[in-house]
């Protein structure tokens, strides 16, 4: 399982404020290009949100239901797009030095992506979620300072 962290300079609540906003998803989500649809009750455990996936011309349908979210701590996530396959995402937020320590963890668990050895798809997926955290941290902060860049 590919993990990374970050130091984000918000509170937890504005953090999770940014995950549980479905709609925004795709703007910090790495290869995610937009929303679709968001479904009732997001992030609530069984409710989904339907992200286009990849880079034109190869965008496909994706769908990511949220299998546990414990608000503003913990949001697990089974990330899917065919031919992608699928994966298990979980954010983990903790109170840290007046701000918020942001863990992703992320690996494949259906499809071709499993079929890459861990030691190849970790790097790859840890890049990805490197980014994804940087941006991540900036609508976090946005969010906490009152303003929805």
């Amino acid at each position: 399982m590919s993990v990374r962290q970050r130091w984000v300079a918000a509170a937890p609540e504005a953090v999770w404020a940014q995950l549980a906003d479905g709609w925004r998803y795709a703007e910090f989500v790495v290869g995610s290009a937009h929303v679709r649809r968001v479904e009732q009750g997001w992030p609530r455990p069984g409710a989904s949100i339907h992200p286009v996936v990849g880079a034109w011309p190869l965008l496909r349908r994706g769908r990511t239901t949220s299998e546990e979210a414990e608000a503003p701590r913990r949001l697990v996530l089974t990330a899917r797009s065919w031919p992608l396959g699928g994966a298990r995402v979980v954010f983990g937020l903790l109170p840290r030095d007046g701000g918020t320590l942001v863990r992703l963890s992320e690996d494949a668990v259906e499809g071709p992506g499993r079929l890459v050895p861990r030691p190849l798809r970790n790097p790859l997926i840890g890049a990805r979620n490197a980014q994804t955290l940087a941006r991540l941290d900036g609508l976090a902060v946005a969010r906490g300072a009152g303003r929805r860049d």
